[in-house]
């Protein structure tokens, strides 16, 4: 039977990282498996987890007044979801629903901000992917937007 760091260490965002490194990431995470059209998380619940997809693809979601639940992005395999299990109040911003069948590792947010407190190091690097995740989800969400509402327009 694989281990979690062993399942991990080939996880595009957890690749290039040392395998102690991986063990201590690993003891925070179990492995899950989330049916189409159940939701990992809902946008205003405590950010207990984050994810990262190995199989199926997640759309991730916002409660828009009048519209309901609109999709912002849809993730895949290689990528992770969830982030904001490190930044207080840890409060979800998104939803995120199983549009397939998701298989992914499961992280434990206030097991690893332990971690990440006792290894500052180890802290840092998690810190630098994640950020460059969030930055990428912004730039979508920007690009999405500029398709939705067009580009803006020059009063001057």
């Amino acid at each position: 039977m694989e281990t979690i760091d062993a399942v991990i260490a080939e996880h595009p965002f957890f690749k290039g990282l040392d395998p102690s490194v991986l063990r201590i990431v690993g003891g925070c995470g179990s492995n899950v498996r989330v049916n189409a059209g159940e939701y990992l998380f809902h946008e205003g619940d405590e950010a207990e987890r984050f994810y990262a997809v190995r199989h199926g693809m997640v759309a991730l979601e916002i409660y828009v007044p009048q519209r309901g639940q609109v999709t912002v992005q849809t993730v895949g395999a290689g990528e992770i979801i969830g982030w904001s299990w490190l930044f207080p109040p840890y409060v979800c911003q998104f939803s995120a629903r199983a549009v397939e069948i998701v298989r992914a590792t499961s992280f434990d947010g206030a097991c690893l901000r332990k971690k990440c407190d006792e290894d500052t190091a180890m802290g840092y690097e998690l810190m630098k992917r994640l950020a460059h995740v969030v930055s990428q989800r912004l730039e979508a969400t920007r690009l999405q937007l500029l398709d939705i509402y067009g580009p803006a327009v020059d009063t001057k």
